[in-house]
């Protein structure tokens, strides 16, 4: 089992930049596959970025691509979500999701069996 705490969301002018990280209790944060989800308001929550068990292999959604980055440090067992260019439509509260099995499907949510509390980001235009 895991436990995950995120951290590091705050206001922020449009096209700044924000790190987010999630914090991952226990010695197997190596042997799960992460996650970033978001939600925003009145929507449903969506996919934002994965890594691989690996640390190697990573996904994003394409709303995000080329100004997101997601990295992981096995040492600090800790998940990153590095957000650049950010714009309004960023605004959400985000999550950090565990995977055990690092399915493939790294865009479903079902398939991640541990979830952080989440930490609001908020773009101001």
């Amino acid at each position: 089992q895991v436990q995950l705490v995120e951290s590091g969301g705050g206001l922020v002018q449009a096209g700044g930049s924000l790190r987010l990280s999630c914090a991952a209790s226990g010695r197997t944060f190596s042997s799960y596959a992460m996650g970033w989800f978001r939600q925003a308001p009145g929507k449903e929550r969506e996919f934002v970025a994965s890594i691989r068990r690996n640390g190697i292999s990573t996904y994003y959604a394409d709303s995000v691509k080329g100004r997101f980055t997601i990295s992981r440090d096995a040492g600090k067992n800790t998940l990153y979500l590095q957000m650049d260019s950010l714009k309004p439509e960023d605004t959400a509260v985000y999550y950090c999701a565990a995977d055990r099995n690092n399915n493939p499907y790294y865009s479903r949510e079902y398939n991640y069996e541990y979830w952080g509390q989440g930490t609001q980001v908020t773009v101001s235009s």
